[in-house]
Order: structure tokens, then C-alpha cells, then sequence
């Protein structure tokens, strides 16, 4: 075979890895049960907020819609909220909910300490006030439906974790939201062995969403809960490595139809957004390195080299060979395959399916900047720079 061919005998074979994993995966990272079993317990819910006076509300009435005391079967409630020093009307909304609900308690604000992201540190606060055996770490902009305490709950209980996560559904209103956030599930389901994850404590199989982080509270300060990781700007990936590192068991379900989120508004900020922490979720330029290559060789290259097939046969160009045409459409097809099948799943725009090579071009551009911003320690989220900036760049 040609060099060409080969190429593309190498990116079909990444688009079939990717998808046959994504499809797998899909039976295994399951919803939870509707009508669960539930021990009585309690739950704490931990919401940082900083400058949030467009979310915090909505977010906090959607928890207390769980019902007045308790979820009805076991479950109390309290949702904790730390001001995270905004400067918009988030104090004033947090005092109007305290007063208006006994569940909300607002835990005071002190000096954001050196060495710490501001969002650990809030998480931080709020744990040490935290009363429940459960913590939910979550964001302001997140919704809760009605039965997603008692069910998430049940379902950690059920599978006997000590942390249990889920990606929200990822709402988008705009074209650059819908090209770069439904790639968080395309890396989760297509990259993380979920069978390996449930069947060992290896940190680095496993995986979580800093949207919603459901934790045991005694395993949470066994572990060093926030303290542990003080600098990072993704918990989400942090905070289960620690936790298994600890000996305690992780996992993951399918909270589409519990939990819901906006995480941005348009491509500049969804941009933004990921460059804080997508190469700290990878950890190294290896891997960095290595995911490059893989992308651009099974999710890029055969997209192009099918485009220019098809111009030759429209135009009389040169042609190519059947077998390179060919096999550049087998792993178009296959990627297309795959990410129509996370978009019905996650309630997804379909058409994202068919920009799958662009979406893949942003986010590994994502990727390389966030490297950047991090080894010239300028990582910046919500006003504020990451100090002594590393972000696993050095390992």
C-alpha cells in the first residue's frame, strides 16, 4: 500500500477504537433507577458562587423543589452557598434565600488563602460546614429536577461508591457552545474503559464531572477532600484519582435526565472556559502529544482526504485510489456513527455529527493553548490567575 493508504488504514482504525468504545460504553454508564432503594440518610449541597446573581437562585430553587424538610423518603436536605467575594448582587440574593428557607445557610466568606484555586477553596469552606453524610459539590449554574437527590443518592448507595459523578445535560444556544461542549462526552465515553474503571481503583481509570461531584463525607475527609488538590482548576478529574487512591470506589452514571447546565455563552466563552483546565485533565505533553496525533489521523485526515476524492470525481482532478477513497469513507462513516449515537443519547444537536472534524480541530487547539496558558502561569477563571501555575505540564 501506498504511504496514503496506510494513513488511512491507521485513521480508520482510530475512528473504529473511538466509536466501538463510545457505543460500548453507553450500555455501561447507565441512568439511575427511578424508584431507587433508599437507606435514610442526609445531604449537604455545596455551591460556590462567585458573581453568579444569574444563577444562583434558579439553581438553589430547584434543589428546595425537592420537597419541604426532606425528599419524602429519608433524605434531608441542606444547601450550603459560599460568596466567593462577587461583586454583583450575589450576597444580597444569598441572604434573601436564607431568610426565606431554612434548608440555605451561607457560609461566611474569609480571604482567598495563598495557593489555592478560588473554587477549591470555596468547595474547601463549605465542607467544613457541611452537617450531611452525603456532599454534592455543584455550580450555580446547574438545575436539579425534582427526584435527582433521592435518586443519585439511592444509585451511590446502590452501587456502593464513595463518589459518584455525572456530566449534566450540557445545554447550548450557539454554534461554537455546540462544537466544543458535547466533546466532554466525546472524550469520556470514547477514551475512559468504564469496565476497567468498575473493576479496579487504578487512579487513572476513572473520570468525573466538577458539575456534580456526589462524595461520602467520611471518605471525602479521609481523602483530604479539596485540600488535597488546592491549585487545581479541575476537581473533577482530581478529586476521584484521590479518592482511589485512598482505596475508595468511584463510579459514574448517566444524569441526563436528573441534572441540567449551561456552562457558557458562545464560542469565546466556551473557548476560554476549556483553556483553564483541558490540559490539566490530560496531565502530561505525552498524552497531550499523543491525542494529537490520534485525532488528526483518524477524526481530521480521512475527512479531508474523502473531500478531495470526491472533488476528483466531480471535476476530473486527478483521482484518487478506490482503496484510499474507500477507506477514508469507512472512518468518516464510523466517526459520524459515533457521534450521532452520543447525540440521541445526551439530547445532542445531530448536526453536530457531520462537524465532527472541526469540532475536533477546536478542541485540540483548546488543548494546546491551555498548555500554554498554563506554563506561563496564566490559567485564568473568574477573574483570577492560577498561582505557581504548573498543571501536571512538567510530568
Amino acid at each position: 500500500m501506498s504511504l496514503l493508504e496506510w494513513s488511512l488504514a491507521l485513521g480508520l482504525a482510530f475512528a473504529l477504537q473511538a466509536t466501538a468504545l463510545a457505543l460500548v460504553n453507553l450500555r455501561r454508564y447507565r441512568r439511575a433507577d427511578l424508584t431507587p432503594r433508599l437507606a435514610p440518610t442526609s445531604i449537604s449541597v455545596c455551591i460556590p458562587a462567585r458573581n453568579e446573581e444569574s444563577n444562583v437562585e434558579a439553581c438553589v430553587a430547584s434543589l428546595l423543589a425537592s420537597g419541604q424538610g426532606t425528599t419524602g423518603d429519608g433524605l434531608a436536605i441542606e444547601v450550603l452557598c459560599y460568596d466567593d467575594q462577587s461583586t454583583d448582587r450575589t450576597p444580597e440574593i444569598l441572604a434573601r434565600l436564607v431568610a426565606s428557607d431554612a434548608r440555605v445557610r451561607v457560609v461566611r466568606t474569609v480571604p482567598l488563602p495563598a495557593r489555592w484555586n478560588g473554587k477549591q477553596h470555596a468547595c474547601w469552606r463549605l465542607a467544613q460546614e457541611a452537617r450531611g453524610e452525603w456532599l454534592l459539590f455543584t455550580d450555580a449554574d446547574v438545575r436539579f429536577a425534582p427526584d435527582a437527590l433521592r435518586r443519585s443518592v439511592g444509585t451511590a448507595q446502590a452501587m456502593n461508591v464513595a463518589l459518584l459523578s455525572t456530566v449534566p445535560h450540557q445545554l447550548v444556544g450557539s454554534i461554537g457552545e455546540a462544537l466544543l461542549v458535547p466533546m466532554i462526552h466525546v472524550f469520556l465515553l470514547s477514551y475512559l474503559p468504564i469496565r476497567r474503571m468498575r473493576s479496579t481503583l487504578e487512579p487513572a481509570a476513572s473520570a468525573g464531572c466538577g458539575q456534580f461531584l456526589l462524595a461520602r463525607a467520611d471518605a471525602y475527609r479521609a481523602t483530604g477532600g479539596h485540600a488535597a488538590f488546592p491549585e487545581s482548576m479541575h476537581d473533577g478529574i482530581r478529586m476521584p484519582r484521590h479518592f482511589r487512591t485512598g482505596g475508595f470506589r468511584t463510579d459514574l452514571f448517566d444524569g441526563t435526565d436528573l441534572v441540567a447546565c449551561r456552562m457558557y455563552r458562545g464560542l469565546r466563552s466556551s473557548w476560554h472556559g476549556f483553556t483553564k483546565n483541558a490540559f490539566e485533565g490530560l496531565g502530561n505533553v505525552g498524552l497531550l502529544v499523543l491525542l494529537t496525533v490520534l485525532h488528526l489521523t483518524g477524526h481530521v485526515w480521512p475527512w479531508c482526504v474523502l473531500a478531495w476524492w470526491a472533488l476528483s470525481q466531480a471535476l476530473g482532478w486527478p483521482a484518487l485510489g478506490s482503496l484510499a477513497g474507500g477507506m477514508a469513507a469507512a472512518a468518516v462513516a464510523v466517526a459520524i456513527l459515533g457521534r450521532v449515537a452520543l447525540a440521541r443519547r445526551f439530547r445532542q444537536p445531530i448536526w453536530i455529527a457531520l462537524a465532527h472534524p472541526v469540532a475536533v480541530l477546536l478542541m485540540t487547539a483548546v488543548q494546546w493553548q491551555s498548555l500554554l496558558l498554563s506554563l506561563r502561569g496564566r490559567r485564568q477563571w473568574k477573574g483570577r490567575i492560577a498561582e505557581g501555575d504548573t498543571a501536571g505540564a512538567a510530568t
